[in-house]
């Protein structure tokens, strides 16, 4: 069962289209990565799922019907990138005013607030809290209810590596329970592991969409070989391959070689034929940060 489809969908501020003609679907037990510069129109999508934006023109269907209806609301939950919160208030006390928003229960609110690390800090004034402790309380909100639907706009802002860590740990459970993830983040590396889709916006247009190595393939992005040589024969490798030398370069005692998808079985069968030269090769495809720069013409081309 789809979580999310849109289909055509268009948001309009006057002349500017936010959103324009996307099509775009979110399953079930799926992690979906959403990528772009600031005001490619993520966060307006975002809204527009969660109701708080209608559209212009296309349609949008939410677990099963309209966004913005309390079917939807109270099993979606949602962290902005920059939560704010009463400071006057306790942790448990800012929980607790969510959760009656919800329908939860009281008894929900502590074993949250001990999920995402702030057991102990509960009972202090959220004016106390750092920018991370904030966020994770914001975390905590968006996962009361056992949400079907989870929206994270730049989730791990504030957030040390091993709180980051953590989170990720919530999100491959939030995965394994069923529930769908929309996931924003500006920092790719950490999301290259962690999501099972990609959709790259640039100026409100859909410009790629599917797994890093679906875009891997359709860009026509190298594969990168990084391949160790017997000390001091770093030379022999390029005249003993055939390979042109503008397409071989060395880095601290490797020779590393960009080659196309189609070249790679060829390449690999070479260069385990120069098992008295070569000692290592160690095969990289396409990082999400080569995939994104090639959709949104971010590596300056």
């Amino acid at each position: 069962m789809t979580a999310v489809r849109l289909q055509g969908a268009v948001k309009r501020y006057g002349r500017l289209a936010a959103v324009d003609g996307v099509d775009l679907a979110l399953a079930h037990g799926e992690r979906l990565a959403l990528l772009g510069h600031n005001g490619a129109g993520k966060t307006t999508m975002m809204k527009i799922i969660l109701g708080l934006v209608p559209l212009s023109a296309g349609t949008v269907t939410v677990l099963g019907g309209r966004p913005g209806r309390w079917e939807a609301k109270a099993a979606t939950g949602f962290l902005p990138e920059n939560v704010a919160f009463h400071e006057a208030m306790t942790g448990w006390e800012t929980l607790r005013f969510y959760a009656r928003l919800k329908r939860r229960p009281a008894a929900e609110c502590g074993r949250l607030l001990e999920r995402v690390g702030l057991g102990a800090a509960a009972r202090r004034r959220v004016g106390t809290y750092s920018k991370g402790m904030r966020q994770r309380l914001g975390l905590a909100q968006a996962l009361l209810g056992e949400p079907r639907l989870m929206l994270l706009d730049e989730p791990t802002s504030g957030l040390d590596p091993e709180l980051r860590l953590a989170f990720y740990e919530i999100v491959r459970e939030l995965k394994e329970r069923g529930a769908a993830v929309l996931l924003s983040s500006h920092l790719l590396t950490e999301l290259e592991e962690r999501t099972d889709r990609i959709a790259i916006l640039d100026r409100g247009r859909l410009v790629a969409e599917g797994t890093l190595d679906d875009l891997g393939r359709q860009a026509g992005l190298p594969l990168r070989f990084r391949v160790r040589v017997a000390p001091g024969r770093s030379g022999e490798l390029a005249e003993r391959l055939g390979w042109p030398p503008q397409r071989l370069r060395e880095e601290t005692g490797t020779s590393v070689l960009d080659c196309p998808p189609a070249d790679k079985m060829p390449l690999l069968r070479r260069l385990a034929a120069l098992d008295d030269l070569v000692t290592d090769i160690d095969m990289q495809p396409p990082r999400l940060n080569d995939v994104y720069a090639h959709f949104t013409g971010a590596n300056g081309q």
